[in-house]
């Protein structure tokens, strides 16, 4: 399976019914997968960021047997919007 930026995003934005995503592909030398998320659904609203990483783990799980790094920010619409103004 080759996991790309695109595939990622498509499949956050379907399934965590996210509002924006926003895929890095920070593979040096594009040698081993490795990946940089923001992601803004209205499904972390009242979540611990543990069980907002969760949610994205779970998604992607089959996508992160193949990737070697992925790091994650997980925000409410709510707090994008805020963050966005500042």
């Amino acid at each position: 399976m080759v996991v790309t930026a695109e595939v990622l995003r498509d499949k956050l934005l379907k399934e965590l019914e996210a509002v924006h995503v926003e895929i890095e592909d920070t593979s040096p030398n594009r040698c081993a997968a490795s990946f940089k998320a923001l992601i803004v659904s209205c499904q972390f609203e009242g979540k611990p960021l543990l069980q907002r990483h969760r949610l994205v783990n779970g998604c992607l799980a089959a996508e992160l047997k193949e990737i070697h790094a992925f790091e994650q920010k997980t925000l409410t619409p709510d707090q994008w919007e805020k963050q966005k103004s500042q």
